[in-house]
């Protein structure tokens, strides 16, 4: 069995999640091999665009800026992720070199492939929704609008009062590209899913809940002295852990996070808390009145775990999500999660036995869950509830064999 995966990069939240799958098929005995438009990693098994102009799309982002330029026609367009998807290349010359059995899409925006080339590929696939846009008009998650179920149009991501606007072209661009595709879709979170059976474009298709999986022998626990010796953290302190690659982007409820931070500071644990921060996000809480360690950018699993065993808890304040890395990676290292009660994240969280569920979008429950966490009796336990989680619902060579039991059932049916 041979199988080719397709993502924008092979980092990024994304990106992870599809290297993990493909090394988990390949430690399968699975032939799985993955195409990208930029590579960071050194996997032989990862291929990019050797064309020139591949190459100069890739370097100077020309694929992204050029699918981007429908947007400059909507002036009050909101700082929500919005794709159009127009690519420069086709992605039918490497699947002709591969000749796989089966197709598995990912994150495929940016310019990567176009939305017209999927009826192109004459292959059954698989496409994992890492995100909401494959069955939108366009944005990556909805804010609670609900157009998708119909035909998108007056589309709030634009800023848009027309029925007629980018958002329903782009749907009846995919409406009428895919009809006749062999496609199978795969869900990381139970709430992804649901929003799938839901949509127009995705409501008859074959829907699996397969969550994301990670490699528990790199993302463990350390002990916690060691793990805040060896990062030159303090040893009496409650440790806050925070992390974002974009704390730009509203949905991930930086706004909301400030303020709860506030009410601990008020509420006498300002002497008892300290924050680790990690990614983009370091340069964005100056004002924080509690002392912030800055871990810079973590890019690596060694440093990753370390920052997560050392915390007492990770906090992600997102709006909607669909099945986060970043929790999931804390609940492997032992660390207890805090986060509003939306999307995909009670697929990770169960309430007050390996976290808390925050009520959305209230910073003071925020606040609470931190505050309960910080402050629970069973807190031992809640870190063995946390990694235990993590064994039994995300181990990737369990994540493979679903994967590989999905290739077979899709394979079977084509014979």
């Amino acid at each position: 069995m041979k199988i080719l995966h397709f993502n924008q990069r092979d980092d990024g939240g994304a990106g992870r999640a599809m290297m993990r799958l493909h090394q988990g098929l390949r430690a399968n005995k699975v032939e799985s091999f993955a195409f990208v438009q930029v590579k960071t990693s050194d996997d032989e098994w990862v291929s990019s665009p050797q064309s020139l102009i591949g190459k100069l799309s890739a370097k100077l982002k020309l694929s992204e800026h050029i699918a981007h330029l429908p947007l400059r026609l909507y002036q009050d367009k909101t700082d929500g992720h919005f794709s159009p998807s127009f690519a420069l290349e086709s992605p039918v010359t490497v699947i002709k070199e591969r000749d796989p059995d089966i197709i598995h899409l990912h994150w495929i925006n940016h310019g990567f492939i176009n939305i017209e080339a999927l009826a192109k590929l004459n292959k059954p696939i698989v496409w994992t929704l890492h995100d909401m846009w494959p069955f939108t008009g366009g944005c990556h998650y909805s804010n609670e609008c609900t157009a998708y179920k119909n035909q998108c149009g007056n589309c709030p991501a634009l800023g848009s009062q027309k029925e007629n606007d980018l958002s329903r072209t782009i749907w009846k661009r995919k409406s009428k590209a895919w009809k006749n595709l062999n496609l199978t879709i795969a869900a990381p979170s139970n709430w992804m899913a649901n929003c799938a059976r839901e949509s127009s474009l995705f409501g008859d298709l074959p829907i699996e809940v397969i969550p994301n999986g990670l490699d528990t022998s790199e993302f463990k626990p350390v002990d916690k002295k060691m793990a805040r010796q060896l990062m030159n953290l303090p040893q009496d302190k409650h440790l806050v852990l925070f992390g974002a690659a974009n704390v730009q982007d509203v949905r991930k409820g930086m706004h909301l996070l400030l303020p709860a931070l506030d009410k601990l500071h008020s509420n006498g644990l300002k002497d008892k808390i300290e924050l680790m921060v990690f990614g983009a996000a370091s340069t964005q809480m100056q004002d924080v009145e509690f002392k912030i360690n800055s871990l810079g950018r973590l890019n690596d699993n060694i440093s990753l775990s370390l920052a997560y065993s050392a915390a007492d808890v990770f906090i992600a304040p997102s709006l909607e999500d669909n099945l986060p890395n970043t929790l999931v990676e804390s609940l492997a290292c032992g660390t207890p999660g805090v986060a509003f009660n939306v999307g995909g994240i009670p697929d990770i969280i169960d309430h007050k036995h390996n976290g808390y569920l925050a009520t959305p979008f209230e910073p003071e429950s925020l606040a609470e869950g931190i505050r309960w966490v910080l402050q629970a009796d069973e807190s031992h336990a809640l870190r063995i509830n946390s990694y235990q989680k993590a064994e039994q619902m995300f181990e990737l060579l369990s994540q493979a064999r679903h994967y590989k039991k999905l290739y077979d059932t899709i394979l079977a049916k084509k014979k």
